[in-house]
């Protein structure tokens, strides 16, 4: 079992940045940070491995940059040039299975609680 804690969400407003953070209660070989609008499907935003690799949304590129500490079993994401769009409950998921980084909710069998994102015009 693997409990993840999310921290980091908050308000801001458009153009401004925010630094998502989950822990984990134990190793995990692959992590990756989802969202969800209301009434709009989970879609994936970033992943990373635990040899570095990493994945981003069309929507991520350029703006968001995910990041890992495996000493401490922990990620980051940092967001940066958020939009209006970008407001979202931001789920931190896991795997210890290969990490195939495709930003597939059936690829990741822990989930966090999440944090919520605002960001205003």
């Amino acid at each position: 079992h693997v409990q993840l804690v999310e921290s980091g969400g908050g308000s801001v407003q458009a153009g401004g940045s925010l630094r998502l953070s989950c822990a984990a209660s134990r190793y995990i070989t692959c992590m990756a940070w989802f969202r969800q609008a209301p009434g709009r499907e989970r879609e994936g935003v970033a992943a990373i491995g635990s040899d570095g690799r990493t994945s981003y949304a069309d929507s991520a590129k350029g703006r968001f940059t995910i990041s890992r500490d495996n000493a401490k079993n922990s990620q980051s994401l940092q967001m940066n040039s958020l939009k209006p769009e970008d407001t979202a409950m931001y789920y931190c998921a896991a795997n210890v299975g290969d990490c195939l980084l495709r930003l597939q909710r059936r690829d990741f069998g822990w989930w966090g609680k999440g944090t919520q994102v605002t960001v205003s015009s």
